[in-house]
């Protein structure tokens, strides 16, 4: 994963999906558009608050040559918004869905997040994108797993054709769970340490490669919220209502 500087953005973005012309995406700091202080904010009115002669989701729009963003209504469920027509892509009315997998070209999927995980998905061959909210419900309801099911039931998607990234969230770190007995399936234990802190990159890496995404094909972002707030909103660093867009939308450029 690198930064990059567009329009007074600063955005980081995988290599491994960089590669691909059909794509665009990208996952913006804070410190851009309004300032190093209040960040590029879209929590509030999934980012089309006017404080500004634009709103965050246009600002982010522009900078990434979408055409529009589509947000969803996240609630830390495991329901897939499917995207098959232009007209679906137009509505602006979202059912509580916590991924987004589409064929349209020109819109930008967004994710908003402030420590759970955005995870991209791109598959080359059939020219789906996909984006998925990964907070640690999702992670033990295995969300990643069921959307790569509804791109192979929707566009029979090949998951070793898949590339996917694992964007900037809460870390091994600082990810301890101290009632995470109630909270957390033992099966997902063997991804706790001593001080009760839980590994989920590596439990999205092992689901990604359980789904068929081969290794090769999967970056992880190493980059922990929680302790680069110079960087990215983090809900558990600093119980802000405030956050960051990940996005990936189709160019129509697939060779």
């Amino acid at each position: 994963m690198f930064l990059c500087r567009k329009n007074n953005l600063v955005f980081a973005r995988f290599s491994n999906l960089s590669a691909y012309p059909g794509i665009f995406h990208g996952i913006f700091t804070r410190s851009c558009g309004k300032g190093a202080e209040s960040g590029l904010d879209t929590g509030a009115n999934n980012g089309h608050d006017r404080s500004g002669p634009e709103s965050a989701a246009e600002v982010i729009a522009k900078c990434l040559g979408a055409s529009e963003l589509i947000f969803l209504n996240q609630n830390h469920g495991t329901k897939i918004c499917i995207i098959n027509t232009p007209r679906d892509a137009e509505s602006t009315t979202r059912p509580p869905a916590d991924a987004i997998i589409s064929q349209q070209p020109g819109s930008g999927l967004a994710i908003k997040t402030a420590d759970c995980q955005p995870v991209m998905l791109y598959d080359p061959v059939k020219g789906a994108a996909a984006n998925i909210h990964a907070g640690w419900r999702g992670s033990i309801s295995n969300i990643i797993g069921k959307c790569i099911t509804a791109m192979r039931e929707n566009f029979k998607t090949d998951p070793a054709d898949l590339a996917a990234g694992i964007g900037p969230s809460l870390g091994p770190c600082c990810g301890q769970f101290v009632n995470y007995r109630e909270e957390i399936p033992e099966a997902f234990w063997t991804y706790k340490d001593e001080q009760n802190r839980f590994n989920f990159w590596q439990a999205s890496m092992d689901q990604l490669k359980s789904a068929g995404v081969r290794e090769k094909n999967i970056e992880l972002a190493h980059i922990c919220t929680v302790c680069n707030p110079h960087l990215f909103f983090s809900y558990r660093g600093e119980k802000t209502i405030s956050r960051f867009a990940a996005v990936i939308g189709l160019t129509g450029n697939r060779p």
